[in-house]
């Protein structure tokens, strides 16, 4: 069974495939939609179509589809999360908190369309479940306790579906509310399952910059559960993400 793991988008990804009859090079191919989105879409290139709108030497209508989707995306959450998630603030354009789970699920349906129906794409550790890794069983993904890093909190059993984590433990300060510019405090992390990784990685990002109300806000969205550890350690769970604890 295929598997391939690959660094990109400044992590890894890794790619494993149960299914025996997917097309040749699917895995390559997946790999391969990651790297081109992330030339487009890196704060860190000066030549990706982010910074250059950022420049103002690209103009939003001449940017690629794809920009002006996210982009799109990117003010919906601003709107319904009130502020708190906002991928233009101070001058600067950063669409990452909505592009990586994004980009995960296109890479995925490079997979789907390769012929893939049972398989796991983790980037970074964000996560797309699609079918089972054998008859009966469900993809187990572990959520990390952001105390300590040794152990994890809770497992999920995953069938098509995904799983997004946003937390201060690792890159520190990288998430801050957009308006007020301040550090969350009250959440050490949140983490969401829903049908696709795109919304899971948006929503569990401005969950935790709403601060307080944010897990709960996710929570509300149809098809979506949340899991949150707060400051002193404590576990969260929306009722619904009780259904697919396992042991």
């Amino acid at each position: 069974m295929p598997t391939l793991v690959a660094p990109v988008m400044g992590t890894t990804v890794s790619i494993d495939v149960r299914d025996v009859s997917v097309a040749p090079g699917a895995l390559e191919a997946a790999v391969a939609v990651l790297q081109a989105l992330e030339a487009r879409f890196t704060t860190y290139r000066e030549t990706s179509e982010i910074r250059r709108l950022e420049r103002g030497e690209l103009a939003l209508e001449d940017a690629h589809p794809d920009v002006r989707e996210v982009l799109d995306a990117c003010a919906v959450l601003r709107a319904e999360s009130d502020g708190a998630f906002d991928a233009n603030r101070g001058g600067r354009l950063d669409p990452s908190g909505y592009v990586k789970g994004w980009a995960a699920e296109r890479a995925a349906d490079v997979l789907r369309a390769a012929g893939a129906r049972d398989f796991s794409l983790n980037l970074g550790g964000d996560v797309v479940c699609a079918g089972e890794p054998e008859p009966g069983r469900p993809w187990r993904v572990g959520v990390r306790d952001p105390h300590d890093a040794g152990r994890v909190v809770l497992v999920l059993g995953v069938r098509d579906g995904a799983v997004a984590t946003s937390g201060l433990y690792e890159r520190g300060a990288h998430v801050t509310d957009a308006r007020s510019g301040a550090v969350p405090t009250h959440w050490r992390s949140v983490t969401v399952l829903a049908r696709d990784l795109a919304t899971a990685d948006a929503l569990a990002t401005a969950a935790l910059a709403m601060g307080e109300p944010g897990p709960a806000w996710a929570a509300a969205r149809l098809g979506c559960e949340v899991a949150a550890v707060d400051a002193d350690g404590r576990l969260f769970t929306s009722p619904g993400l009780e259904a697919a604890r396992v042991a």
